[in-house]
């Protein structure tokens, strides 16, 4: 069921893609944002200097913090601002948690009707639950990810919500590392998907030469890995990347506000007009600084960012490179609700040519891990957080997602997918930050029975791998059912 708002969408943004940030439900305190600060960061980054506008959101999950399934008071400010959405639906807490995450759409629906339907750019269902569900964190008993085959009935589950309502024929689909995307166990999740977000940061990709001047070469692999896993049928959109302004050296790779400039301008100024990119992050010290800080503003949030995020003199070389890869990706604008992706070329785009990105096809073939997130560490901006809802239960599997606050029970890049905590857990009064993890492995072959990339261990070596992580599971287990 089409409406006149969303026809109209169709028609005037036909030529433009997306631009946007990530946006987590919580502030660092784990206090839940309120629709007048939603308000407050889409209207800021409406207007940042230096930009056209960043006038579209990504979020982590349907349910407002503090509520078990009351939706998110983003979608009100939304509309208000008028900030188009990237809706996520949170997947990795089991059955129960993702009825929540539907009847908090469902009544969104009903609540804004054609004023929400004319504002979704799409629906992700999930974010890197596929990584998560690593061969590590299944032998101790996380249940922080998902199968494929649960994220694929889950795609499905959507799909008939949506259906007879102002949003039906949004395309769906699912984010996830750039390394889970590569990994053929996961096809049943590509199939279902209309689209595909892939999650990569050159920051992490600590086994292989990650300078800051390697970095479009890296995330150009990146990006030409995942269009080939996806057969060059489905839309590749890029659902968060960034360097950080402030942090520790990971490898070669130092946290700077000169190094975030480079990135954005290496990176990001090649795909800001061409393909669908939800920045991470806008802000992420708020109040309290993560480390590391992707945040382009800094603890007030201002419209003057911390670097120039200008694209005028972003370089010639860099532009080619990505053009490169994203020459293999399908172009979608923010009229997406068609749900029409072209089928151009299978994938052949590269990066540079380099031997670096020679190294990175080769990890990512073995199973290596090289496509982190800076949800797995102490940073603010999380796709996982312990409990801004009200959960049914309380055990090891109810997590949600979105949280924007670095205190708390929060995992750190371990190997492919295995966690330590880096502090203590908060008071049980609000959502907390913590993270999905996309560790950095040096990569073994991967068995194809697996459902993540199975890497060695041991060779492994990431930002904050030195805890036991027996140790440190059992203390989140102990966090969480503390609450």
């Amino acid at each position: 069921m089409r409406t006149a708002a969303t026809v109209l969408s169709l028609a005037t943004a036909a030529s433009a893609a997306v631009k946007g940030f990530n946006y987590g439900s919580t502030f660092t305190t784990g206090a839940a944002k309120m629709q007048a600060d939603f308000e407050d960061e889409f209207t800021t980054a409406a207007n940042l200097e230096g930009t056209s506008g960043f006038t579209s959101a990504r979020l982590y999950t349907m349910v407002q913090g503090g509520t078990a399934s009351d939706p998110i008071s983003a979608i009100p400010a939304a509309i208000k601002t008028k900030t188009s959405l990237l809706l996520g639906l949170w997947a990795s807490g089991g059955d129960t948690s993702f009825a929540n995450e539907l009847n908090a759409l469902k009544a969104a629906i009903a609540a804004h009707g054609s004023d929400l339907g004319g504002l979704v750019d799409g629906i992700s269902v999930g974010s890197e639950d596929l990584y998560r569900n690593s061969p590590q964190g299944i032998q101790a008993g996380s249940n922080v990810g998902a199968e494929p085959d649960t994220i694929a009935r889950y795609i499905q589950e959507t799909r008939d919500a949506i259906a007879g309502t102002p949003l039906e024929g949004s395309p769906v689909g699912h984010v996830d590392t750039w390394t889970a995307w590569y990994n053929g166990s996961n096809q049943a999740v590509i199939d279902a998907c209309d689209w595909l977000g892939m999650d990569a940061y050159p920051y992490f990709q600590d086994t292989m030469a990650n300078a800051i001047g390697q970095s479009g070469a890296l995330f150009s692999d990146a990006l030409a890995k995942t269009t080939q896993a996806g057969g060059g049928s489905k839309a590749v959109w890029i659902t968060e990347t960034g360097h950080p302004v402030s942090g520790d050296t990971v490898g070669q790779s130092v946290a700077s506000v000169e190094n975030a400039e480079t990135y954005w301008k290496d990176v990001g100024c090649p795909l800001f007009d061409t393909t669908n990119v939800w920045w991470y992050t806008l802000q992420d010290a708020s109040p309290d600084t993560p480390s590391p800080s992707f945040g382009i503003v800094g603890s007030d949030l201002s419209t003057t960012p911390l670097f120039d995020l200008s694209c005028d003199d972003a370089p010639a070389s860099a532009s080619s490179a990505i053009a490169s890869a994203t020459a293999a990706t399908s172009k979608v604008s923010s009229g997406t609700q068609v749900g029409a992706i072209e089928t151009g070329s299978s994938g052949s785009g590269s990066g540079s040519g380099s031997s670096d990105d020679a190294t990175a096809t080769e990890t990512a073939s073995q199973g290596g891990d090289s496509g982190g997130s800076p949800t797995g560490i102490a940073s603010s901006q999380a796709s996982l957080e312990e409990s801004a809802t009200v959960a049914p239960s309380v055990s090891a599997s109810t997590f949600y997602p979105g949280a924007t606050g670095s205190a708390g029970v929060i995992p750190v890049p371990g190997n492919n997918g295995t966690y330590v905590t880096s502090a203590a857990p908060p008071a049980a009064s609000g959502g907390s930050g913590s993270g999905s993890g996309s560790g950095n492995g040096a990569g073994s072959a991967a068995s194809p029975s697996t459902t993540s990339p199975s890497v060695d261990t041991g060779a492994a070596n990431s930002l904050q791998s030195k805890g036991a992580f027996s140790a440190a599971f059992l203390a989140v287990i102990g966090a969480v059912l503390a609450l």
